[in-house]
């Protein structure tokens, strides 16, 4: 995303949410593999050359090459994908670049920080799909990383139930963590579990306080929130905006700019009634009983936490006359 600093969580792919599992590998440990012995021979004949990173007329015709064959939207340019909106480079970016004698037929960018190395995007021409140029493009950032003396290297993030991203979990196994978000660990990928994924936990605490809620003669709805990474956009951004991909929320209008939600913070392990309201008014056409866009939010106060779900379950059937609609009564 150009020159942004960003972390999400969560994703959402055709209207569908998903978690997103981030991944380094430590290059300390890391000794080499049989799967990259076998694409190293099979693409020894071909010229690769690792330098710092330039925009050029060749890169961008290979790149719009490239997206003809994915099904995913990417970047409208090489240059959008590097610097956004600016002129100028924010990272200390280099490339590997691979030719078929003097065709350009892959390129792969990553930064260089002091210890380690983010993988930013490779692509590459799909003739040459049997060369597994996507795959060889991280095995060479890896190993010059390596051969460089950086503890770790970044390839971005994983998503259990969408396979797309599923090839990074083939390289580097035994060298290969993944990072668990409510102990701010990481944790080494054959102990990851995807029932204990963010979104996973969070949807599971949201549905048993749902549950109990019900007992407590209290009705509320489990909704998505359309505009859970608002904050990614480069002009919103530092405007703080709420960022739950789910919440529960109570009978009412939510066509109202003030709402009250329950959330389900992994990070702090805890529920939180919240009071939100809506920054700007929306005219999407996703609204649904469980999809929630009339507006995009902002947390304008947290009401009040509780760890166990007992706790916060009485909490709000105390206060349910003040989450409920008001209804008139006959004396």
């Amino acid at each position: 995303m150009g020159p942004t600093i960003f972390t999400t969580n969560f994703l959402s792919f055709k209207e569908r949410l998903y978690g997103a599992i981030w991944l380094r590998v430590d290059l300390e440990t890391y000794r080499g593999e049989r799967t990259q012995t076998k694409i190293f021979k099979i693409n020894n004949a071909l010229r690769t050359e690792i330098k710092r990173a330039a925009i050029t007329d060749e890169k961008e015709k290979l790149f719009e090459t490239y997206k003809l064959s994915v099904a995913f939207e990417a970047s409208a340019s090489v240059k959008h994908l590097l610097l956004g909106k600016s002129d100028r480079a924010a990272f200390d970016t280099y490339e590997v670049n691979v030719y078929d004698n003097e065709k350009l037929i892959a390129c792969g960018y990553f930064d260089l920080g002091a210890t380690s190395a983010m993988g930013i995007s490779s692509f590459y021409d799909p003739a040459y799909k049997k060369h597994s140029l996507g795959k060889y493009l991280i095995y060479v950032k890896m190993a010059h990383c390596k051969a460089l003396g950086l503890k770790y290297f970044y390839p971005g993030y994983f998503v259990p139930g969408y396979s797309f991203f599923d090839y990074k979990l083939t390289m580097a196994k035994e060298s290969l963590e993944y990072l668990q978000l409510e102990t701010q660990q990481w944790h080494p990928i054959k102990n990851f579990v995807n029932e204990l994924t963010p979104l996973e936990i969070m949807r599971a605490k949201l549905l048993a306080l749902q549950e109990r809620l019900s007992l407590e003669g209290v009705p509320c709805t489990m909704m998505r929130y359309e505009f859970f990474d608002a904050n990614l956009i480069p002009d919103l951004a530092g405007a703080d905006l709420f960022d739950y991909p789910l919440f529960l929320s109570f009978p009412g209008s939510l066509q109202e700019p003030i709402n009250q939600f329950v959330i389900y913070d992994v990070i702090d392990q805890q529920y939180h009634l919240i009071r939100c309201r809506g920054v700007w008014k929306t005219n999407s056409g996703n609204a649904s009983d469980t999809i929630y866009s009339s507006y995009v939010l902002k947390l304008e106060d947290n009401l009040f936490s509780a760890r166990v779900m007992e706790m916060i379950a009485a909490l709000i059937a105390i206060e349910k006359k003040q989450l409920l609609p008001k209804t008139g009564s006959r004396s």
